[in-house]
């Protein structure tokens, strides 16, 4: 039984952490997939370059109230694919080769490990090995759901809907996340007729509720959406797939020629035994950490989206980074920090957010107020004739401190940055709106403005 100084589980994050700062110690990698992870391979990487590609595709439909009068002649599907793939794929490839040919201190394993015993692992590829320490990074996968015969009809999840062979006439989504919304973007902006099946009241729901409520009022004007619904069956009939709901007003049936179930994600835990090493998990599944990233096993760390309430590419590179350093530094130990943790949806439109919505600031019994600005109001705004995005930001009353923010529009993830910014170094209000010059006219100008309408003690 081989024993190694570090064992990594994952070639996401994980992979960043043995850098030449570990050359002398010698190290296992196990991956059960393709090598990068999620991020680049299945999601956020080539998600956004779908994404980009469809609102290339939007452009001309979008132009025609500013008076330009344009058309699409076509989405070349397979152009659009291997453009993506002949760029993410050889990475994917090239980091295996780099790793498995290019460390010499470095032992790859590609099978799908599990724990046999504290600090010892089964490859999945015949070999059990041991190691002083150990980082989990396994990452997560889709959350397929309890509908009868979902299995026989042929559905697709993230990992599969980027590969398609050709864009069907019609795409049923099940799920209102952030994940379906982008799909529903890129997809309907390709020309494909969209259903979105949702079983909340709103799309995206665990946004800010105006937010929330903004993006299903326009979704609704673009897709077929239907809330209040759960799936309860799903059939195939000459090609087409049926998937039977029921609702507010009874059952019904929605019929496309493939089916993205987009319903959420899980960590991988269930693939590890990890009881079997000592290592405790929360209740939803994730594995449970402290502070330092460390798990109930000492000298085992664990990080990114099997162990994070956060399934965020850049909350497991923070987590990396954690981690890294503690394996480096073990008698000087830092903390992850999750105060102000952003994200984004990258739909149409656009949103962004950080900290505290007025829902959970109500619910905690925190004392703010709100400050909200229009695009529509701002020059840049009237540019773009926008007419439904909006910057929202949430203040103490007392103290101007900054308690969240959310945008919808146009480049929001970029708007929102210089609020997350302010939060993080503890900028107040007051001072970020009139401490600084804001471009004039650009889009920032949004944010300026959603800040001077706090109603500020």
């Amino acid at each position: 039984m081989r024993h190694f100084d570090l064992v990594i589980i994952g070639t996401g994050s994980g992979n960043s952490i043995a850098d030449e700062r570990f050359a002398d110690l010698d190290i296992a990698l196990v991956e059960k997939g393709v090598f990068g992870g999620t991020c680049l391979n299945v999601g956020c990487i080539p998600t956004k370059m779908f994404v980009h590609t469809a609102d290339v595709a939007a452009t001309p439909a979008a132009g025609r109230r500013l008076g330009v009068d344009a058309t699409l002649e076509g989405v070349r599907w397979t152009d659009v694919r291997d453009r993506i793939f002949d760029r993410i794929d050889p990475i994917a490839e090239g980091g295996r080769r780099w790793r498995a040919e290019g460390n010499a201190n470095v032992t790859v394993y590609e099978g799908t490990a599990r724990f046999v015993g504290p600090k010892t692992l089964d490859t999945g590829t015949g070999e059990v090995i041991t190691a002083d320490r150990f980082v989990i990074a396994a990452g997560g996968r889709p959350v397929v759901p309890d509908v009868a015969d979902l299995d026989r009809v042929g559905y697709h999840t993230s990992d599969t809907v980027m590969r398609l062979d050709a864009l069907p006439p019609r795409l049923t989504i099940l799920g209102s996340g952030f994940v379906a919304a982008e799909f529903a973007h890129v997809f309907s902006s390709f020309g494909v007729a969209v259903t979105v099946v949702a079983r909340s009241e709103v799309l995206l729901r665990h946004e800010d509720r105006e937010i929330a409520e903004r993006f299903t009022g326009i979704a609704r004007g673009k897709w077929d959406v239907r809330t209040n619904r759960k799936a309860v069956r799903a059939e195939r009939v000459d090609g087409v797939v049926r998937l039977h709901l029921e609702g507010p007003d009874g059952s019904e049936v929605v019929e496309s020629e493939e089916l993205l179930v987009a319903v959420g994600r899980t960590p991988n835990t269930d693939l590890l035994d990890l009881a079997t090493a000592g290592v405790e998990l929360h209740p939803d599944g994730r594995i449970r950490v402290d502070d330092f990233q460390e798990t109930t096993a000492p000298g085992v760390y664990a990080l990114g989206d099997i162990s994070s309430e956060y399934q965020l590419k850049h909350v497991a590179n923070h987590e990396a980074r954690v981690v890294q350093h503690n394996l480096l530094h073990p008698d000087d130990r830092i903390r992850s920090d999750h105060r102000y943790v952003p994200s984004a949806v990258f739909s149409s439109p656009q949103i962004a957010s950080v900290g505290l919505t007025e829902e959970q600031a109500r619910e905690r019994g925190v004392r703010y107020v709100t400050g909200t600005q229009p695009y529509g109001a701002i020059a840049y705004g009237w540019a773009m004739e926008d007419e439904t995005g909006f910057a929202k930001v949430l203040a103490d009353p007392a103290t101007g401190e900054i308690l969240g923010a959310h945008v919808i529009g146009p480049q929001a993830p970029t708007v929102v940055q210089p609020l997350i910014q302010a939060m993080s170094f503890g900028l107040d209000a007051r001072s970020m709106a009139r401490g600084q010059y804001w471009i004039h006219p650009g889009m920032p100008e949004v944010v300026e403005n959603a800040l001077l309408n706090l109603p500020l003690d």
